[in-house]
């Protein structure tokens, strides 16, 4: 496959307020299950497809990735790849790739499986600061690698990983994935307690599953894994982004419109469904779709992210923002991630009533009437959600760079325009 340029291009997005968006979107293949699935595949040498996979710019940097490490790849169609590393040609991903993709480091582990090394430079994407590696590094310690002196990161299992016991000190999701795709490769029996259990990491046990590996307790925060047997090439379908799907469902009703979002499983957004639901918002989920449709919001107490199956972080921008529609007070505590209510300041300069208590707390009265103005994209969830503000308001808003939210969001212009959203792009 060849190589895309990945330039440092800047655009930004014109949105005009005030427009009551009505239709029907179709989410694309999990983006969270995407990188980690595309890493696994330099787990064998055989030919490994996936399909239903999300037309995202991550995508594109971790197929890059793959590709400068060897890889093979095939686009056959717009959301099928096919996928063959039968030769590993370097154990350093590119660095200028790395710093811009935090999934980049789901590379490591099977690095360290095929070639026994592996040499990262710090992994970009969204707070970088705040994502440390630690769980990462704790879990392949624990499997016999060792941390040498050089730029970044340099790893070295040149006697083969070796099977584990072990505690994460955090249920971190990739944190997970990088200890479930090193335990593939290590020899023996493996264990990882108070691993993460989201769906996207239920879904590379599945994959991983299909290529030959033994693994049990998926979707619990115990996972045991016999590695080390010889992989062979799978086929699997993505199933659908739930956060994305909740994403259009907060669009459509942020502007008092009607949206049926298809494509994500009820299961996995129940999660999100009950929040909206707490927030008033007339909402309806069953196997096929989930409907939002005009509704008189109200606040409610507090929300709260938790990791599983609590409401999910990545939701929070959105949420903040669906609540400045909403009458009376909402307390919103994201207790992971500080910089997302920090981008979400900008909302004042509209005209939103926000009292932000520490780096982890915002306080948000509403009804608040939105005006537009110039906002900063600066990062995917937060950029999502300032879109959202600017299709609420009155008046023009300018949102860049576009390039940050289409991270995570295919075919995004398009597809709001589908449903009478006023954009352009400059």
């Amino acid at each position: 496959m060849k190589k895309e340029s990945s330039g440092n291009n800047r655009s930004t997005l014109v949105v005009e307020g005030g427009y009551k968006l009505n239709g029907r979107i179709d989410v694309e293949g999990n983006k969270n299950s995407a990188l980690p699935l595309l890493a696994a595949c330099l787990l064998t040498d055989q030919v490994c497809e996936l399909t239903n996979v999300p037309c995202i710019r991550d995508v594109d940097v971790m197929v890059e990735l793959l590709v400068g490490l060897g890889a093979e790849i095939e686009k056959n169609g717009p959301t099928t790849l096919t996928v063959q590393c039968a030769k590993i040609s370097s154990d350093e991903p590119d660095p200028a790739l790395v710093g811009r993709l935090r999934g980049s480091v789901l590379l490591v582990g099977p690095l360290l499986a095929r070639v026994g090394r592996a040499r990262l430079a710090p992994p970009g994407g969204d707070f970088p600061a705040r994502r440390t590696l630690a769980v990462h590094l704790q879990a392949l310690k624990e499997m016999g690698v060792k941390e040498q002196d050089g730029n970044g990161h340099v790893l070295d299992a040149g006697d083969g990983l070796r099977a584990a016991s072990f505690y994460l000190d955090e249920a971190s999701v990739t944190g997970t994935e990088t200890a479930l795709l090193a335990a593939a490769g290590a020899r023996g029996a493996s264990e990882i307690r108070h691993a993460a259990s989201e769906p996207h990491v239920v879904e590379l046990c599945t994959f991983l599953s299909e290529m030959g590996v033994e693994i049990e307790g998926a979707g619990t925060s115990t996972l045991r894994i016999q590695g080390g047997a010889r992989l062979t090439g799978a086929t699997h379908r993505l199933q659908g982004d739930y956060i994305e799907a909740g994403s259009w469902a907060v669009i459509g009703a942020i502007t008092g419109g009607e949206v049926d979002v298809y494509g994500a499983r009820a299961v996995d957004l129940e999660p999100i469904v009950s929040v909206l639901k707490r927030l008033k918002l007339q909402c309806d989920s069953n196997a096929e779709r989930l409907t939002v449709s005009g509704s008189k919001l109200k606040g409610c107490r507090q929300i709260t992210t938790a990791p599983w199956p609590a409401f999910p972080s990545d939701m929070v921008s959105l949420v903040t923002v669906l609540a400045t529609q909403a009458e009376g007070r909402t307390l919103i505590h994201d207790w992971m991630y500080e910089l997302r209510l920090f981008a979400l300041e900008q909302l004042s300069g509209m005209g939103a009533n926000l009292f932000l208590c520490d780096p982890h707390r915002i306080i948000v009265d509403g009804p608040s009437d939105l005006t537009g103005r110039n906002l900063d994209t600066r990062d995917l969830r937060s950029g999502m959600a300032l879109i959202a503000a600017g299709l609420a308001g009155t008046g023009i808003s300018h949102i860049a760079p576009l390039e940050t939210v289409e991270r995570g969001y295919g075919n995004l212009v398009a597809r709001l325009r589908s449903i009478g959203a006023q954009v352009s792009v400059e």
